[in-house]
């Protein structure tokens, strides 16, 4: 059975940083691509940032220069590091991959950033 497990939210103060992760289970081979994405109450969801199995990444724009996604190919594990946090980043945060047909979501995981 196909799983994402993330990890790493929390609460932080405005200015901080956290580091989220995401683990694909029950896959054999490297995934296309993986990313995050983020709602916030009230918002329609949205991308943070992606990235391809050949480490081709994409943000959105106000993430751009504060986050920055890694990922290790060889175990579809996936990582968002998010530095100088805004309260406008409170969110849950989703992880998410893409291999053809297939298109998986994480249950995701809460970021709050108090100001």
């Amino acid at each position: 059975q196909v799983q994402l497990v993330e990890s790493g939210g929390g609460l932080v103060q405005a200015g901080g940083s956290l580091r989220l992760s995401c683990a694909a289970s029950g896959i054999s081979f490297s995934l296309d691509l993986m990313g995050w994405y983020r709602k916030a109450p009230g918002k329609q969801r949205e991308l943070v940032a992606t990235i391809t199995k050949g480490h081709v990444t994409n943000y959105a724009h106000s993430m751009k220069g504060r986050f920055t996604i890694s990922r290790d190919s060889a175990n579809n594990t996936v990582h968002l590091q998010m530095n100088n946090l805004k309260p406008e980043d409170t969110a849950v945060y989703y992880c998410n991959f893409e291999h053809g047909a297939l298109n998986k979501w994480g249950q995701g995981t809460q970021v709050t950033v108090s100001s």
